[in-house]
């Protein structure tokens, strides 16, 4: 049987990217995105490379919409076996302001995307979760939410100061942890994963310029870890070059 997955943010970027590595695994992807046009264009693109792929109209940020698009997934699939927490924002990249790490506004702003938005995706689509075989929930986080990291001066991430975002990583970190001890008499399992400094539109045109990682790349261990065996880990945060410090 085809797994089917949900990938949030996933008409463009690592996202995207990470729809083209499932379909080239056999999955069939249902790629998340805000608006019908986005979803319906990325999807074109999907199929035209031979893979299964839908569109699913779904805002993060609002419980309502993805509450309907649950039940859409319900009514055409009555199952998901992968749920890819991919939507994110930074919005400290773009911002330019002195007073950044004291702006409420980039905190609510980065909360309400990257925690409350995965936090309301897992609990309406966990019911479709728990009736797959072999679950799986990948939550795309950072190295930069790492507390080790930031507190070591030998790290890379040590010198970057985006405490909104940060800190919005740590905590989807801790959601990780909390929700695959909830589910440890379940065959669901949940991880964060790091994929790196990726060449997307995520911190603006300088990041995606500057960052060493394609998209395509990054995704590998989003793939990887959405396809993990049964004896596989939970409750784990994971980049391409093994486990990172929490």
């Amino acid at each position: 049987m085809r797994k089917i997955a949900v990938i949030t943010g996933a008409n463009r970027g690592l996202g995207y990217a990470t729809a083209r590595g499932l379909g080239r695994a056999g999955v069939k992807v249902i790629v998340g995105a805000r608006t019908v046009a986005k979803g319906e264009e990325a999807v074109g693109r999907l199929r035209e490379e031979g893979f299964d792929a839908e569109a699913l109209t779904i805002d993060v940020d609002s419980p309502e919409s993805v509450q309907e698009a649950a039940r859409q997934v319900e009514q055409q699939h009555g199952r998901l076996d992968i749920l890819i927490n991919n939507a994110g924002i930074l919005p400290e990249a773009t911002a330019g302001d002195a007073d950044q790490p004291l702006d409420l506004r980039m905190f609510r702003e980065s909360f309400e995307t990257n925690v409350f938005g995965a936090v309301s995706v897992t609990k309406e689509f966990l019911p479709l979760l728990r009736r797959s075989a072999a679950g799986r929930i990948v939550n795309v986080s950072s190295t930069m939410g790492s507390l080790t990291d930031q507190s070591d001066p030998s790290s890379p991430y040590y010198a970057l100061v985006v405490p909104a975002y940060q800190t919005s990583k740590a905590a989807l970190n801790g959601f990780t942890v909390a929700m695959s001890k909830a589910l440890a008499d379940t065959p669901i399992k949940v991880n964060s994963v790091c994929p790196g400094w990726v060449q997307t539109d995520l911190g603006g045109q300088e990041n995606r310029a500057a960052a060493p990682t394609t998209a395509d790349d990054a995704a590998q261990i989003v793939v990887d870890m959405a396809s993990i065996p049964d004896d596989g880990p939970t409750g784990g945060f994971v980049d391409r070059d093994g486990t990172v410090a929490w």
